[in-house]
């Protein structure tokens, strides 16, 4: 009954799973930070923790369900002669969904905050943020889901995957959602994350694959080429503090 225990391809095949669930799980943490940080201060670890337990609920969800995940697959209509599956629509308007939402949010940190009553605005927009960031979790759960599917056979392996990645990813959020705040240019980095990720999704609905291993390192280059700039500027920024001093 305890096999599992002493079976080296289910270790690796849950470490491996959880490796990638918190890879795949990179973009959702990136839209939970910008959404969270609209909010005040003090709702923003709720906000935070609402959005990732929406986020466990349905991938735990999808993997209970997984005869109406492989269903999903089968093509509903044809637009243009392309088959479009279940999965295909999610994907779709997700993508868009996130684009539009992405665009948005760049247009306001371009802008500013242009609310007069600020109370009022954060109170209203608590339960749209969680709104928000649930619709998203359904299309990234969906293709975490379906990695999973692909990658191990055993269900109690996948359960207890995305339940690590999901608590590792609830640790890393309060970091990185800080580290983004107090840094505009990351913020506005991340926001371009997202509208590059929205438009894979609409490639992908539109059964046009691509690499996530590019799209991913493209991200993981440029943090750290804006890293080191961050470095620069505040070497910098010190050097010019301490020169009157030294007059």
């Amino acid at each position: 009954m305890l096999d599992w225990v002493t079976d080296p391809n289910i270790w690796i095949g849950f470490f491996t799973l959880v490796a990638l669930e918190i890879v795949l799980g990179i973009d959702n943490i990136i839209f939970i930070s910008i959404l969270a940080g609209k909010l005040p201060p003090e709702q923003r670890d709720r906000a935070r923790v609402l959005g990732l337990a929406a986020a466990l609920i349905s991938r735990l969800l999808l993997l209970l369900g997984l005869s109406w995940v492989v269903q999903l697959t089968e093509p509903l209509f044809t637009v243009l002669g392309h088959e479009i599956s279940g999965r295909d629509l999610i994907l779709l308007l997700g993508g868009l969904f996130l684009l539009g939402k992405s665009v948005t949010e760049i247009h306001h940190a371009m802008e500013g905050p242009t609310g007069k009553d600020g109370k009022q605005a954060a109170a209203a927009s608590f339960s749209s943020v969680i709104l928000q960031i649930m619709v998203l979790d359904i299309v990234f759960s969906l293709d975490s889901v379906i990695t999973a599917v692909g990658m191990v056979n055993n269900i109690g392996v996948m359960v207890a995957a995305v339940v690590v990645s999901v608590l590792v990813m609830l640790f890393a959020s309060g970091p990185i959602s800080r580290f983004v705040e107090s840094h505009p240019s990351i913020k506005m980095l991340a926001l371009a994350f997202l509208v590059l990720i929205g438009v894979v999704l609409v490639a992908e609905g539109l059964e046009q694959h691509i690499n996530k291993g590019f799209i991913y390192f493209a991200m993981a280059f440029s943090v750290i080429v804006e890293l080191l700039n961050i470095r620069m500027r505040s070497r910098h920024t010190k050097q010019e503090e301490a020169a009157p001093k030294m007059d």
